[in-house]
């Protein structure tokens, strides 16, 4: 767990506010999450490193282990923990995952402390599903109230607007569908496939199809794609769930048509995880607007990560910033250490412009008002977006 004194020495004498975050620091994910925390760090340095004389330190915990490579629950859990019994934390940022997210929104709740996700986007975190049977999303809410809120659109817009653009756009009619078997990968798929069923697209198969992620080959379930001959494939899941493995044994059996994948592979570590003939009419999706995009401050912001990172910025690099910035925007009107004043007016937040993606509120659930989608074609080893739309 890596701490960062914010903006202040060693004899600094002023009272703390702590923002910890909880994100896979380990294994093919760090690249992505490392933007993340950087923009967490820059959004803290713009105000300063302190609100109301109180200054601001950042404690940059991992949820993931060297052994997997990706997120464990029992790492998550800790880190939620750990937030609820600091009193210095004020707000826990995170996590990257949705899967995770089930895993510490019921201790986060119970202990009353503001949770704000960059980038899980599974839609049940924060409102009921058609056809849900599991209790979501009261399930994490065992203290019966909303302490979890996200800066990032969620799969409910990911997932419908992809199949317009499939239909639309790629004039696909039959799709493949296949998944990780997991909450985020297959919540997704699950709504790209509802919503091409809507628009009258044949999902061969029978029906979306989970993958072993953990499997050396792919090659028997790439077989049974090719010999269906589908305009398209779509792959819910991550760059950690073997996407590029995937990608590489579609290639393999000699499935050429585009293959779509969602916001978990919207990085670098995807890009490099199969070759660029490999990746040719790949297509990947990012909630919101893709940075090299942005307008006004989201533009100054890009600019200012590469000058002071000398690359350029992952996805979510805008959503770190975004999620730090409306926290100390929180406390720096509440003026003092209170969680529960802070979370209240964060939750509140109305209009806010402090960040760099644009005018937003959070609703009643704790969800973004944002509700846009980019989708990008991978050319020349870079995500090149192809067309931004909004929900309808």
């Amino acid at each position: 767990m890596a701490g960062c004194g914010g903006c202040g020495g060693s004899k600094d004498t002023r009272p703390v506010l702590k923002i910890l975050s909880s994100f896979p620091r380990t294994g093919s994910a760090q690249g992505q999450t490392d933007t993340i925390v950087n923009g967490i760090k820059m959004a803290i340095e713009d105000f300063g490193g302190e609100v109301a004389g109180h200054r601001i330190d950042y404690v940059d915990a991992d949820d993931a282990t060297a052994s997997s490579g990706k997120w464990e629950a029992a790492a998550e859990a800790k880190n939620a923990r750990d937030a609820v019994a600091d009193d210095d934390v004020m707000v826990f940022i995170g996590p990257y995952n949705s899967g995770a997210a089930k895993v510490s929104m019921p201790i986060l709740n119970e202990g009353g402390v503001l949770q704000i996700s960059p980038a899980a986007t599974w839609p049940g975190l924060t409102k009921k599903q058609p056809g849900d049977t599991t209790g979501e999303p009261e399930v994490y809410r065992p203290a019966k109230r909303v302490t979890f809120c996200r800066v990032c659109p969620t799969d409910d817009v990911q997932g419908p607007l992809s199949a317009d653009f499939v239909k639309e756009t790629l004039t696909a009619k039959k799709v493949y569908i296949l998944h990780d078997n997991e909450l985020y990968g297959d919540g997704i798929a699950g709504l790209f496939e509802a919503r091409c069923r809507a628009i009258g697209l044949e999902i061969l198969g029978g029906g979306r199809r989970p993958i072993v992620h953990t499997q050396t080959s792919f090659r028997e379930i790439t077989e049974q794609v090719r010999a269906l001959n589908p305009d398209m494939v779509y792959f819910g899941g991550t760059t950690q769930t073997a996407a590029g493995k995937l990608v590489k044994d579609l290639r393999a059996s000699r499935v050429t048509c585009p293959v779509m994948v969602p916001d978990g592979c919207y990085e670098q570590a995807f890009l490099d995880s199969a070759s660029a003939q490999d990746l040719a009419n790949v297509y990947a999706t990012i909630g919101g607007t893709d940075p090299s995009m942005l307008k006004g401050k989201g533009k100054e912001f890009v600019e200012k990560y590469k000058a002071k990172y000398t690359k350029e910025p992952e996805a979510y690099a805008v959503y770190g910033y975004e999620a730090a910035a409306v926290f100390l925007a929180a406390a720096k009107k509440v003026g003092r250490k209170d969680r529960e004043a802070i979370l209240k007016a964060c939750l509140e937040t109305k209009d806010f412009e402090g960040g760099v993606v644009g005018k937003w509120s959070f609703d009643a659930d704790g969800d973004t008002t944002l509700q846009q989608l980019t989708i990008s074609k991978v050319e020349g080893g870079k995500f090149v977006p192809q067309k931004t739309v909004d929900k309808k």
